[in-house]
Formats: structure tokens, sequence, C-alpha cells
């Protein structure tokens, strides 16, 4: 099983930026379709981001705000998120998927608050 290890989490102020990090144990991690979703209080796990291969996707909420990348040689998935909003605090976790494996990181909370 791929063990997830999210970080970079924190208290923001409204407009500013942060950037988590994903690492992903595993030796064929280019090959994992990888995710970021997001938990806020009282709603549903919605996804925010994924990328497989080069190709990337994005939540509506979050185009042109958030990026997601991944270092393939340093196992890492990123997202950097920037011109944050109160309605972007949630827990952040990172997904992994490839064939039957369904892996989840423990979750990093973001909190965007003056």
């Amino acid at each position: 099983q791929v063990q997830l290890v999210e970080s970079g989490g924190g208290l923001v102020q409204p407009g500013g930026s942060l950037r988590l990090s994903c690492a992903a144990s595993g030796r064929i991690f280019s090959f994992y379709a990888m995710g970021w979703y997001r938990q806020a209080p009282g709603k549903q796990r919605e996804l925010v981001a994924s990328t497989i291969n080069s190709n990337t996707n994005y939540a509506d909420s979050v185009k042109g705000r958030f990026t997601i990348s991944r270092d393939n040689a340093k196992n890492t998935v990123y997202l950097q998120m920037s011109s944050l909003k109160p309605e972007d605090t949630a827990v952040y976790y990172c997904n992994a998927r490839w064939g039957a494996m369904d892996a989840w990181g423990q979750g990093t909370l973001v909190t965007v608050s003056s």
C-alpha cells in the first residue's frame, strides 16, 4: 500500500499563498494518478485538482488560482495555492490511484482568515 504524507498547511490571510506537498512511497510513482481533495466543515469531500502523465484537471472554483504539479524524481506532488479566499478553508487530502490502489493521506488543514 502506498503511503502518502502531506505537509504545508497552515493559517494564511485572504489573498495569500501556500504550497502543499505530498510525498509518496512506491517505486512507480510516475504511473500514479495524483489528486488533491478538500473537505470543509459540514461539506462533502471534493476534488480540487488532479494530474496524470502531463494532464491536469481543476475544479472551477480554483481555476487560475491553484496549480498542481509533480516531481517524479522526488515522488512528490504539489499544490500551489494563490489568491486564497476564506472559502478555501478546509482539510486538504492527497490521493494516489493506480489500478485497484486508492490511497489517501492524513490531511493537512488550510485556514484562510484575517
